[in-house]
C-alpha cells in the first residue's frame, strides 16, 4: 500500500467539526502518500438521519458514499456507536486537530502504523492519533 485514501469529516472543507463522523455536512477525500497529499474531491453527506442511536442504516449509507473512491480510512474527532460497523470496511482514525491539513501531516508521520492497521482487515481496531 503506497497510498492511503482517506475521508475527513467536516462542515467547511478545512476543519473538523465536533460531532460524530456520520453527522458531518460533507467529507473531503484525500489521497495521502508518505511525502505528499492531494484532494480528490469533496462530497456532501446525503445520508438519512438516524432513526435510533447507532442506526445500522446510517452506517450503510455512510459506507456507500465512499465505495466509488475506494476510501480506506475515515478520520474524525468523534465516532459514534457505528464505529464497530465501520471498522470492518475502513480504518477509523481519531484526531483532535482543528485543521485537516495538520491531520494529514500526522497521518504521513505515522504512515507505516496506519498501513499496518488497515491491512488487518475486519480484525482492525481504530487508531488514536490525537496529539498530546
Amino acid at each position: 500500500m503506497e497510498k492511503i485514501i482517506a475521508a475527513f469529516a467536516t462542515d467547511d472543507g478545512n476543519t473538523f467539526m465536533d460531532r460524530h463522523f456520520g453527522d458531518a455536512e460533507q467529507y473531503v477525500i484525500y489521497e495521502i502518500y508518505p511525502d505528499k497529499a492531494h484532494l480528490i474531491k469533496a462530497i456532501g453527506n446525503t445520508t438519512e438521519e438516524e432513526q435510533q442511536h447507532a442506526d445500522p442504516n446510517k452506517a450503510k449509507g455512510v459506507s456507500q458514499l465512499f465505495k466509488q473512491d475506494k476510501v480506506q480510512a475515515l478520520i474524525s474527532k468523534k465516532f459514534g456507536g457505528n464505529i464497530n460497523r465501520m471498522k470492518k470496511n475502513f480504518l477509523c482514525i481519531l484526531m483532535n486537530d482543528e485543521s485537516i491539513r495538520h491531520s494529514i501531516v500526522r497521518i504521513q508521520e505515522n504512515f507505516d502504523t496506519v498501513r499496518q492497521e488497515f491491512a488487518k482487515g475486519e480484525t482492525r481496531h481504530f487508531l488514536n492519533l490525537k496529539s498530546e
